[in-house]
């Protein structure tokens, strides 16, 4: 499990895009998002910089915990 902080995320159409993006790298993975904290924790075979390109071609910003 992996926790990142993916900025400008700030709705439900945000977590759903990122969760998207997560799954488009790995469709398996499972997703939790704390969208009043930003915080996005990911249980994935997937490396962070592989889900960082997905997330950041979707719009948003990335930062590892």
């Amino acid at each position: 499990m992996m926790e990142i902080t993916v900025r400008g995320m700030s709705c439900g159409p945000c977590a759903r895009a990122v969760t998207n993006a997560v799954h488009s790298v790995d469709p398996n993975a499972e997703v939790e998002i704390d969208l009043e904290t930003k915080r996005v924790a990911i249980n994935t075979i997937a490396k962070l910089p592989q889900l960082t390109v997905a997330i950041e071609k979707a719009g948003y910003l990335v930062e590892a915990s």
